[in-house]
C-alpha cells in the first residue's frame, strides 16, 4: 500500500494508483494525515469510490454524482442543488455508506429539517423542505439506474412538505399602470417593467435581451436565451425550458418605447445587453414603486401571472396563452383555471335555445 510518513513534520501521506475509464494509469495523493491508518482508510475509500462499490460513503458519492450530473445540466441550476447538497445533505449523511442508508434515517432527517429555523426563527417553507427531499431522493435514484443500489430509501421513508407554491398573486390593470407611473421616473426600471407586463416573459429573459432580438418593423421580440448572476459573474444560458424559444408580438405603443430607449443608450451594440440591471434592482424597484403607488407589493414574477391574467381577461383560450408565455404544458397555462370564465351559464343558455328551435320546428 502506497503510504507514507513525511519524517520532517511526522504526518503521513496516501497515493492512490488507478487506471480510468479510458485506460490510462492515473494517481491521486493526499497528505497531512496524522495517522497511519487514517491514510490507509482514504486509500480504502478511493479504492472503493474507483470501482463504483456502494460501500463508499455518501460524501464520495456525491463526487461520482458531481462529475456525472454537473456537465449535463445549467449552470444556475447546479448552483442550486451544490448549495442543497453541501448545506443539506452533506452534514447529516455524509459519513454513513451509501449502501447502508436507511428508510429511518431519512425519516429522522425530515423530521429535523423539518424543525429547523431560519435566522429570523421561521422555518422553512413546505415547498423548499419539498425541494430539498426531492434533491436527496435524486441522488438515491442516481445511484439505483447507474451504481446497481438496489432500492432508494427515500421511496420507502416518504416525502415532505408540498409541492403547491403559495398563493398566486397578481396585478390587475389599473393596479400596474398605477405602479408603472410611480417608476417612470427610472427609464431603464419603467421599460424594463414594460416588457414585463405586456409580454409576460421571466426575469432572465428580459435581463437577457439585446437590441438584435427585436424586429420592431414587424413588432416582434424573440427569445432564445437568459441571464443570471453567479458568483460575482454575469451568465447567458439557454431559457428555461424548450417551449420558452419563442417569437412574442408586441403591441405598438411598447415597440415604440423600446425605439426610443434604445436610441436614447449611447453606444449600445447589436448585442449588447439592453437591461444592464440585476435582479436585485428590480426587486428593490418593486418595494419603491408598490409603495409610492399604493399597490399591494407582489413579487417580480407574479407580473408574469398578471400578464397570464390580463390574456384570460381579455378572452383568449389557454393553448394561445401558453404559447405566448413560452409554457412547456398547457397543464401549466390551465393551473390558472379559476381565473378563466365559467362557460356553464352560457352552455346551459344555448341549451335551452336549442331546445326551444327543436320545439318550434315540431310545432310547424
Amino acid at each position: 500500500m502506497a503510504v507514507y510518513k513525511d519524517e520532517q513534520n511526522g504526518t503521513w501521506r496516501s497515493v492512490y494508483r488507478y487506471t480510468d475509464w479510458t485506460g490510462e494509469k492515473k494517481q491521486t495523493q493526499k497528505r497531512g494525515f496524522l495517522t497511519r491508518r487514517e491514510a490507509l482508510a482514504w486509500e480504502r475509500e478511493q479504492m472503493i469510490k474507483n470501482s463504483a462499490n456502494l460501500d463508499m460513503t455518501f460524501t464520495s458519492f456525491i463526487e461520482r454524482y458531481t462529475e456525472d450530473t454537473k456537465p449535463r445540466v445549467k449552470a444556475n441550476t447546479w448552483h442550486t442543488k451544490e448549495h442543497i447538497i453541501r448545506t443539506k445533505l452533506l452534514p447529516y449523511f455524509g459519513k454513513l455508506k451509501m449502501s447502508s442508508i436507511t428508510p429511518q434515517q431519512i425519516i429522522k432527517w425530515q423530521n429535523e429539517m423539518t424543525g429547523l429555523r431560519d435566522e429570523k426563527g421561521h422555518p422553512y417553507s413546505p415547498v423548499y423542505l419539498k425541494t430539498v427531499h426531492n434533491q436527496l431522493s435524486a441522488i438515491f435514484n442516481h445511484a439505483v439506474k447507474y451504481y446497481n443500489l438496489w432500492e432508494n430509501p427515500c421511496q420507502k421513508a416518504g416525502s415532505m412538505g408540498k409541492k403547491k407554491a403559495r398563493e398566486m398573486l397578481f396585478w390587475t390593470k389599473e393596479e400596474y399602470l398605477k405602479f408603472a407611473e410611480a417608476v417612470m421616473d427610472k427609464p431603464v426600471v419603467y421599460y424594463a417593467f414594460e416588457m414585463l407586463y405586456w409580454c409576460g416573459i421571466r426575469e432572465g429573459e428580459l435581463l437577457a435581451l439585446t437590441p438584435a432580438d427585436f424586429d420592431l418593423n414587424k413588432g416582434t421580440v424573440t427569445i432564445n436565451k437568459s441571464y443570471q448572476r453567479l458568483d460575482g459573474e454575469d451568465l447567458i444560458t439557454t431559457p428555461k425550458t424548450e417551449k420558452s424559444n419563442r417569437t412574442i408580438s408586441m403591441p405598438g405603443f411598447l415597440c415604440d418605447e423600446i425605439r426610443d430607449m434604445i436610441s436614447m443608450t449611447y453606444g449600445i451594440e447589436p448585442n449588447d445587453r439592453l437591461f444592464p440591471i440585476t435582479k436585485n434592482i428590480l426587486h428593490g424597484e418593486m418595494d419603491r414603486g408598490s409603495r409610492a403607488a399604493g399597490v399591494k407589493r407582489i413579487r417580480v414574477h407574479d407580473i408574469r401571472h398578471s400578464h397570464v391574467s390580463l390574456l384570460i381577461e381579455m378572452g383568449f383560450t389557454a393553448p394561445a396563452i401558453a404559447d405566448r408565455v413560452g409554457h412547456e404544458s398547457i397543464d401549466i397555462t390551465l393551473g390558472y383555471a379559476h381565473m378563466f370564465p365559467s362557460k356553464q351559464a352560457e352552455i346551459a343558455d344555448r341549451l335551452n335555445s336549442e331546445r326551444g328551435m327543436q320545439n318550434v320546428q315540431k310545432e310547424s
